[in-house]
């Protein structure tokens, strides 16, 4: 453990001014509050919120934040009272102390409305001071590091927790360099083969290449210096997970995957930024279609760098990014910077972002009245996705997550114009309301009078602000045609217990559920907001309508007209627990198919063909056939192995196919009856965890894939 004296030293080599009494009372508290406990490690505890404290000041952060990570587990974890803290530190240290207590107390991986709900409050809070989540992150960072002393279980556990959460969370925060480093160990953890594979190809393509990255980077620094532009070059191999990441992206081999080296350019000036990139690519031959230019066009974090891709030696694709060391340091320590200190003194970087106006672009959208899990799925929407950047016909600029559809554009803009988009326009071509926009494009949003959002929209638009204003312009339009699908719902899933959804129930459980009154209820019942599960448990909470007798797959779906029938759709092999959404067919009825399904986009001009049905909630029967792609060892028993692993999840294999057999591995496809999504993932899990099993996927019919055995 460092001392305290070598702490504040720390602090000192970017702030001369710190309080140094200060943070060695600080050290000298928490010592004497931790005083007897002990790491999984066996190390006294109290090393752990030093070392979060030290990675906070590679961010030259101010010391209130430092004093927070010394003390943020002693309101938690010890006899210290918010009182004590708050009389010692100032109430600033307290209320960031107290920040970072609620958010380890949070689930944040968890789906449930309790936690969405925390989870919203928390964010609102972090509104407050983002420092809460600068020290979580760094107490997350150091707990990877030390995770191997906790068991094998809770490793795993933390390790997806970081993966899924914390280092999307520091990439939307625009520190790249700790979630490469929080991916990577959490690689370490879910996938220790897969990255000891690349580490050692790496070696065995350096063995066979030499120094790559020495000889590029002084090719870079000749280029720079003919052109007398000043700069420093850095290069560096990619992390294991990034190329790991990049191979199952590509479903190429390393052998084949190209750009696998960094190279980062710091100029003095941003005049100079765009001569390097133009030295560059002088010397170097562009990749289309790879160049971005976050400097005319910063993402929300206020990250600014020039990216570009080039064939390097041997055709060797390398990335390039271009920046000045403002710009630099923005791009390491994202909104942290607005904290950073230089030569004592607050940094005044021009580029770093107001943290307080950073999470208040996020959440301007979300209206105050939104539920809990509509929140949070939209915060989660904004927060981890990459952006794209598009323009209006009078040439403004848009900025939407990767992956943004028309829709999004049309409701970035106004949501008037987004309820009124009948189609859209890119770069002047008419173009379905699905297409997936990409940078630098123009779209000029199409809009009718009488135009209303359709229920498909929803599975189209990927933006929060949109989500949340379609579902809200449903939820008025069509308020009726939930009432009778959720009194509909509510009358079987009653009916499945034995009882009967009377006014009264009905009313005791919107007051249960904390719901305005009877209609409301089921207005959020049918438009899948709350679950029958929720509904039944509120009014008799000793049943559950997950019990009792199977539901017959004659009546598994609710929401159909009396005497209409249903078929699951071929391509997508919709299962009970998951969204779906029907298609009628004259002389068929309705035809069922996985809300994310691909065919749905036939049907988009066809609104008035599509019908909201759900999966009845009780207990179905293994009865419904999905299509499952397997790549599978040669080896003397192999086959037998999964079959008997599948049947010991209690699912029944119908059909099995051989559809290419090579020397070292077979791939087969196989029909097997499951219960529902639940069990399928149950299935698919297992039969990842087995050695012999090269791949498992869940098969999807396309045009180019037609459906096996359909």
């Amino acid at each position: 453990m460092i001392s305290a004296e070598r702490l504040i030293e720390l602090v000192r080599t970017y702030n001369p001014k710190t309080n140094a009494d200060k943070i060695a009372a600080a050290f000298e508290f928490g010592k004497q509050m931790h005083d007897g406990q002990f790491r999984h490690s066996g190390e006294p505890y109290f090393t752990h919120p030093v070392a979060v404290a030290a990675i906070l000041t590679e961010q030259r952060l101010d010391d209130a934040t430092i004093i927070t990570a010394i003390l943020h587990d002693t309101i938690e974890d010890t006899k210290a009272s918010y009182e004590e803290v708050s009389d010692l530190f100032g109430e600033e240290v307290a209320k960031l102390v107290d920040g970072v207590t609620k958010l380890t107390n949070l689930q944040l991986s968890s789906r449930e409305t309790k936690q969405a709900e925390n989870f919203r409050k928390l964010f609102m809070a972090m509104s407050k001071d983002l420092r809460v989540i600068l020290v979580k992150l760094a107490d997350r960072l150091h707990n990877m590091r030390t995770i191997k002393a906790m068991r094998p279980e809770k490793q795993a556990q933390k390790a997806r927790e970081t993966m899924d959460i914390y280092a999307p969370l520091a990439g939307r925060m625009g520190m790249q360099w700790m979630r490469e480093e929080l991916e990577d160990l959490a690689f370490r953890v879910l996938n220790p083969e897969g990255r000891q594979s690349i580490i050692r190809r790496f070696i065995t393509l350096q063995r066979e290449t030499g120094d790559v990255i020495h000889r590029i980077t002084g090719d870079m620094r000749t280029e720079l210096d003919k052109a007398e532009i000043e700069a420093e070059v850095f290069g560096r191999a990619k992390k294991p997970y990034s190329i790991w990441r990049k191979m199952q992206a590509k479903d190429q081999g390393f052998s084949r995957l190209s750009d696998i080296y960094g190279f980062r350019v710091i100029t003095k000036s941003e005049e100079d930024a765009y001569r390097a990139l133009g030295a560059i690519h002088q010397r170097w031959r562009a990749v289309p279609g790879r160049f971005k230019d976050y400097i005319s066009q910063p993402k929300s974090n206020g990250y600014r760098s020039i990216h570009t891709t080039v064939s390097g030696r041997d055709g060797k694709r390398v990335e390039v990014q271009i920046r000045t060391r403002q710009m630099h340091d923005v791009a390491e320590s994202g909104v942290a910077a607005h904290w950073s200190y230089r030569d004592g003194v607050r940094a005044e970087n021009p580029f770093a972002v107001d943290p307080a106006k950073w999470i208040a672009s996020l959440t301007e959208q979300f209206d105050a009245e939104e539920d809990h899990d509509e929140f949070l799925e939209a915060v989660k929407l904004e927060m981890y996705s990459d952006q794209v950047f598009c323009f209006t016909p009078k040439g403004d600029v848009i900025k939407l997550p990767k992956g943004a559809t028309p829709i999004d554009f049309a409701y970035a803009i106004h949501t008037r114009i987004g309820h009124a988009c009948v189609g859209a326009k890119v770069d002047a071509i008419r173009v379905p309301l699905w297409t997936r926009l990409r940078n630098g494009q123009s779209v000029e949003v199409i809009t009718a009078e009488g135009q209303t959002p359709q229920v498909s929209w929803l599975e189209i638009a990927t933006t929060g602000k949109a989500r949340t204003a379609i579902r809200r312009s449903l939820r008025e339009a069509d308020r009726e045609r939930f009432v009778k699908l959720g009194h509909e719902l509510a009358r079987s899933a009653f009916e499945h217990v034995q009882k009967k959804a009377t006014d009264k129930a009905l009313e005791t459980a919107a007051r249960a559920l904390r719901v305005s009154g009877p209609d409301e209820l089921l207005a959020q019942l049918g438009s899948a907001e709350i679950t029958t599960h929720d509904v039944v448990q509120a009014v008799y909470p000793e049943l559950s309508t997950n019990d009792g007798d199977e539901i017959s797959p004659r009546r598994a779906v609710i929401g159909l007209e009396p005497g209409q029938s249903f078929e699951r759709a071929p391509c997508c092999q919709p299962l009970p627990g998951e969204r779906i959404i029907g298609i009628t067919y004259r002389g068929r009825g309705v035809v069922v198919h996985s809300a994310d399904c691909d065919t749905l986009s036939e049907f988009e001009d066809q609104p008035e063909r599509w019908v909201d049905v759900n999966w009845h909630s009780g207990t179905h029967p293994a009865a419904y056939a999905t299509t499952l792609e397997l790549t599978i060892g040669n080896d003397a028993g192999v086959l037998g192995r999964i079959c008997t692993l599948i049947g010991e999840k209690k699912a029944n294999i119908s059909d099995l196919e051989f559809i290419d057999r090579k020397p070292d591995f077979y791939k087969l496809m196989v029909n097997v009856e499951f219960r529902d999504v639940e069990q399928l993932h149950s299935v698919m899990l297992t039969l990842e965890a087995e050695s012999d099993v090269a791949a498992v996927a869940r098969y999807r019919a396309t045009p180019e894939k037609p459906g096996w055995k359909g």
